[in-house]
């Protein structure tokens, strides 16, 4: 915690999700003095940051990477006691395309990217100079993102190397997705360079996600703030004056005020007493799904943390953990992520492991031929339907108020991160964002003897 909790003199609250996005509310609202109760449908906290075990290793279910200029999740650890433990690392980048894997790590290397003629290079790094530069993204939301990547890279650019990596994201929906999507991609990754850094370096926990879970599990608790882990909550709604929490199979909880967390699909069916046009917004948002192989291997594949796909591969990208986390921390072996982002609907979704892996193992091998399938020491899926919403155009205009029309009840949920790509920091960063809107400074607090929770 950033500093003690005051005396609960103040409203008791509901945060529905135990992601990083409902913790850091929570763990804001009982440091302001609210009484304050965090349902989770899991039994464990995390959400799209949880942990999970792959032969004898647990790590990180999905992908995850600080930035030094990453300042709310920096400053989330620094207040778990966690951020002097950080280790910092300078990452090298990978680029397969035409069947070549190629070190871009350098201008040098980006200047020999192959598959694009020297003009298509240079104005390729024109177009990601421009984006890093722009501050103005509500006029960006404003255009489609192929059209400003064709006008400023070129066609040929835009067919050869962003079309694949839009694809790869967002499947055929990049067709109504925005240029602020590519806009703050960018922003993010040059950031470090505008505080006056030459390069980005990478960060890790050591222990990974789980132990920064384990911390905030133990510093909730010692704040006073109740868990009820594996309580997926079915409803919340206005009762007698009170908002009244539902938990499948538990007895439901009072409070006075309540903020649901959970994706904007999942709070429209939730929250029942929100007007037409709030569900309409809700229900509008457009998801992407994904599948995500992680496969602990006996050797490196080739020392790139990420690496970027413009081949038709079943996969989006090469993420190897190790080359960027010390191997110590998975019994010296190498960890890599193999995420394939689908549309929710996508049959893939119901694909079993063995059929991901004699999808994805034979496309592995063709990129690097020194693998082997006898290297894979350990395989695992994690699947989401719902992760991250599709930036569609004029997107900010359609996300509802996190002031619901049902007094008491908030919505702050990955929907509303409108001028930035789903991370850990942007989640963390929405409910710093949000806490004012939650809990005014001027908020009067309720009559003595109405703070604790009532089952």
């Amino acid at each position: 915690m950033t500093g003690p909790a005051r005396p609960c003199a103040g409203h008791r609250w509901a945060v529905v999700g135990g992601g990083m996005l409902g913790l850091t509310l929570a763990r804001r609202l009982r440091e302001r003095g609210h009484a304050v109760t965090l349902y989770e449908a899991a039994p464990h906290l995390g959400g799209l940051a949880s942990a999970w075990r792959l032969g004898d290793v647990v790590w990180d279910r999905h992908y995850h990477v600080t930035l030094l200029s990453d300042a709310f999740t920096r400053g989330a650890l620094a207040g778990l006691g966690l951020e002097e433990q950080m280790r910092w690392v300078e990452t090298r980048t990978g680029y397969y395309s035409d069947g070549r894997l190629a070190s871009v790590s350098n201008t040098v290397e980006f200047l020999r990217l192959p598959g694009l003629r020297l003009v298509d290079k240079l104005r390729l790094g024109g177009t990601i100079l421009l984006g890093s530069r722009l501050r103005d993204w509500r006029r960006l939301e404003e255009v489609p993102v192929a059209d400003w990547l064709t006008r400023w890279s070129g066609r040929r650019t835009f067919e050869r190397f962003w079309l694949p990596l839009l694809r790869s994201k967002l499947g055929e929906s990049y067709r109504d997705a925005s240029a602020a999507f590519i806009w703050a991609t960018i922003q993010r990754l040059y950031a470090a360079r505008r505080t006056g850094l030459k390069k980005e370096m990478f960060g890790y926990v050591p222990g990974g996600y789980a132990r920064v879970l384990e911390r905030y599990g133990e510093a909730l608790a010692e704040a006073g703030v109740r868990v009820e882990l594996a309580s997926p909550v079915e409803q919340v709604g206005s009762e007698g004056g009170e908002l009244v929490v539902r938990p499948a199979g538990g007895a439901p909880g009072r409070y006075d005020r309540v903020v649901v967390t959970a994706n904007a699909h999942l709070a429209s069916r939730m929250c029942p007493q929100l007007s037409a046009d709030e569900r309409d917004r809700l229900d509008g948002v457009r998801y992407q799904g994904l599948v995500c192989a992680s496969l602990l291997l006996e050797r490196p594949l080739a020392d790139h943390y990420l690496t970027y796909i413009t081949d038709d591969v079943p996969f989006t990208a090469v993420v190897e953990m190790s080359a960027f986390v010390d191997p110590d921390q998975f019994g010296g072996r190498t960890l890599v992520y193999l995420p394939k982002y689908v549309a929710p609907d996508d049959p893939f979704l119901s694909c079993s492991d063995d059929e991901v892996r004699e999808r994805f193992l034979p496309a592995l091998a063709a990129m690097y031929p020194g693998f082997s399938a006898d290297d894979v020491l350990a395989f695992g899926v994690s699947r989401v339907r719902e992760v991250f919403p599709v930036p569609t155009l004029g997107y900010s205009r359609r996300v509802p108020p996190v002031r619901t029309s049902v007094p008491g009840l908030f919505l702050v949920t990955s929907a509303h991160i409108v001028n930035g790509t789903l991370n850990v920091d942007e989640t963390v960063g929405l409910a710093e964002r949000a806490i004012d809107t939650l809990d005014p400074p001027d908020l009067p607090a309720p009559a003595e003897g109405a703070a604790a929770a009532r089952p």
